[in-house]
């Protein structure tokens, strides 16, 4: 890398360079990826669901509203409402990958990309929503080719 640097001046690069490192010198350009992260960006969507001068609960409501329905969820279940309770944790996911997808800011909800949040948030959904539709007794929900390999690996 080629720079000069003069007496009390900032240094002047010729070649094209990234942002200064840590020292805050002009660090040449690569494709490479660097050996040691320093910092993330932030999500696609990650920035405030409501505008930045309401409080705190408002700017994060899509998470608060996916983590309350998961609590109550979880209430029904420690309270016998097992099939009910554990059918609303699921859905509060598949609810969490609906706001991931349509709304353009989520605050907190964005976590990763938003495509690997939606199919994250989707498939445990959808996979605890079906699970607690198979629970037994009685289940409202029965794949028969289930039992057999049931029967097949385990009786």
């Amino acid at each position: 890398m080629r720079h000069a640097v003069n007496a009390g001046d900032e240094p002047t690069v010729t070649d094209a360079v990234s942002a200064p490192d840590a020292e805050g010198k002009p660090r040449r350009t690569t494709r490479r990826f660097p050996r040691i992260t320093r910092d993330t960006a932030r999500p696609e969507g990650g920035g405030r669901a409501a505008p930045g001068d309401a409080p705190a609960p408002a700017r994060q409501w899509p998470i608060l509203a996916v983590l309350s329905a998961v609590g109550l969820g979880l209430l029904l279940v420690a309270l016998d409402v097992f099939r009910f309770g554990t059918i609303l944790i699921g859905a509060a996911l598949l609810a969490g990958a609906v706001m991931r997808w349509t709304l353009p800011s989520v605050g907190m909800l964005a976590v990763r990309s938003r495509f690997t949040d939606m199919l994250t948030y989707g498939v445990l959904g959808v996979a605890i929503v079906l699970l607690a539709m198979m629970a037994q007794p009685n289940p409202l929900l029965e794949i028969p080719f289930l039992d057999d390999t049931l029967h097949f690996t385990v009786r």
